[in-house]
């Protein structure tokens, strides 16, 4: 998937492989982290779940409509196409690892919750002019915040500023929290396993994504239509 390049050492993590389309996201997570963050507490991202998740089931319409054969996901030929329709400049080796990087499940199309990091990843990553005019036809302008909103919660979370977020890290974010709480270490271990979808022990924004889908039950959207067609 693309070439390899790798993570430089780190105190809980020796090496890490990452796609180029990877390491260039952690890239522009150390950059928006050197700017800081709003959130002051695990909390604060809490509280915002119920307006990011109606912001993301908002975008259930445009993956129906680049879904053209209505099976519940978007494959490597639709995403292309959806490419195309938008006039968004993908080289075929960035679209390439772009789906394999959203698809998670490894099963050659994108569900609904993996279109929408599709989506995170195309804002957080393309800033060129074509891309103006695509972040307008995939409805971009009303998901900007939501987007910029898990950017900061993502930096809260990365208190060292590397574009990860380690198990040391999220004890910490969830001790501000819940100061005092014996259960507090509990709570962040499980909210780690949750995110750290390869198990390698460093979260990027990617898995941070996906953990978040689950978290405000994006899931949810797959899981009752399936339910509807038995």
């Amino acid at each position: 998937m693309g070439n390899i390049v790798r993570k430089k050492e780190s105190p809980e993590k020796v090496c890490i492989l990452e796609t180029k389309l990877e390491a260039k996201v952690v890239e522009t997570m150390k950059q928006r982290a050197a700017a800081g963050s709003s959130m002051k507490s695990f909390n604060s991202i809490i509280l915002k779940f119920p307006k990011i998740d109606e912001s993301l089931r908002n975008c259930k319409v445009t993956f129906e409509q680049f879904d053209e054969d209505s099976n519940g996901s978007i494959d490597h030929e639709e995403l292309k196409k959806c490419f195309l329709k938008l006039e968004i400049q993908f080289t075929e080796e960035e679209i390439k690892d772009l789906f394999e990087a959203c698809d998670i499940n490894e099963d050659m199309g994108m569900k609904f919750n993996e279109f929408i990091v599709l989506l995170c990843l195309v804002y957080l990553l393309k800033d060129d002019p074509t891309v103006l005019h695509s972040k307008s036809s995939m409805g971009m302008p009303k998901l900007e915040a939501t987007i910029e909103t898990l950017v900061d919660a993502f930096v809260f979370l990365d208190k060292n500023k590397d574009g990860y977020v380690s198990k040391s890290e999220m004890v910490q974010a969830i001790n501000e929290t819940t100061s005092g709480e014996r259960s507090s270490g509990q709570i962040a271990m499980k909210r780690f396993e949750e995110m750290d979808w390869d198990k390698n022990g460093m979260v990027n924004f990617k898995e941070f994504l996906f953990a978040f889908t689950r978290w405000v039950g994006i899931d949810d959207i797959d899981d009752e239509e399936g339910e509807e067609e038995v």
